[in-house]
């Protein structure tokens, strides 16, 4: 394509006929000329070039010089396109106006429109270009085989400042400066059905959003989208397991033994009865404060 044909198709793109892109550039930088002139130049057939120039002085983008015959001279390019940036921004601000009054009618508003990926690859993609964009803070929970282009957007997020809260299964998928990194391991060594379930939750200044499920860790289903209602899930989902994980870590002993390893009998079934010697500190514990609780007392009538 020669730079006259490429010229010719970016003002097709900002919305220009064939001809009167044709009529534009051929006229552009040269002296007024006649349209038949300007036919044999552009190849415009002739019945057509009169109707296109009169078209395009309408809109300003040619001028007329009166005379005999009747020449035409085209407007500087940059005169051109700011008259185009003008004239866009001033439809779009009536657009906004327009849609934002439809949108406060009663029976709007009710649908939320998110984007729906299936393929690894693209749920990835999404991924990373939430990551990238982000400005403040991150919620991040991954399990997935190949998390590494992730990890490299988090990491990209931490160097920018961005405040990061990343939960992970298995090895840390990256060191943060900014935030918290926190392991799920309360499931590890538990091996049990829903465990092969691979899953990608991120979360960017609390409105871009995407939450990817593989049940059987390889069928992918994803919803993405900037939509504050579906991030507040996503983000009280991911603070909510790393909450669970913190007290994992500090209570480790009393949940394994009273619910089982990785905590299989919290849901879905009844707790097991706390050992002889867990109910015997207990016990000793309780007899303890009602000891302290007595000799208060006793001090408090003397």
């Amino acid at each position: 394509m020669t730079e006259h044909q490429q010229a010719v198709q970016r003002l097709i793109d900002l919305g220009f006929s064939q001809y009167e892109a044709q009529a534009y550039v051929g006229l552009i930088g040269r002296e007024p000329m006649t349209g038949y002139a300007l036919s044999n130049i552009t190849g415009v057939p002739q019945p057509k070039v009169y109707e296109t120039l009169r078209r395009l002085a309408a809109k300003g983008v040619v001028a007329v010089a009166d005379g005999e015959p009747v020449r035409f001279a085209a407007i500087p390019a940059a005169q051109l396109l700011t008259d185009l940036e003008s004239s866009f921004r001033e439809r779009l601000a009536h657009a906004q106006r327009d849609l934002d009054r439809l949108g406060e009618e009663p029976e709007a508003g009710q649908y939320r429109v998110l984007r729906a990926y299936s393929a690894w690859a693209s749920i990835e993609e999404q991924a990373v270009r939430i990551i990238d964009r982000s400005e403040r803070h991150v919620y991040v929970s991954v399990h997935c085989a190949r998390p590494q282009a992730i990890a490299a957007a988090i990491g990209r997020a931490d160097d920018r400042g961005v405040t990061l809260d990343v939960l992970h299964f298995g090895r840390p998928v990256v060191r943060l400066k900014h935030g918290r990194s926190v392991a799920h391991d309360s499931t590890r060594g538990v091996i049990y059905r829903r465990h092969q379930a691979r899953h990608v939750a991120i979360v960017a200044d609390s409105k871009d959003v995407i939450w990817a499920v593989a049940e059987d860790g390889v069928t992918w289903q994803s919803r993405a989208g900037q939509d504050h209602m579906l991030a507040a899930l996503a983000k009280g989902y991911i603070r909510h397991d790393i909450y669970v994980q913190q007290i994992w870590n500090d209570f480790h002993d009393v949940l394994e033994q009273r619910y089982g390893p990785g905590m299989q009998r919290l849901v879905g079934g009844r707790a097991v009865a706390a050992p002889p010697r867990a109910a015997a500190r207990r016990r000793r514990s309780a007899s303890s404060a009602a000891s302290t609780a007595a000799s208060t007392a006793a001090a408090t009538r003397k």
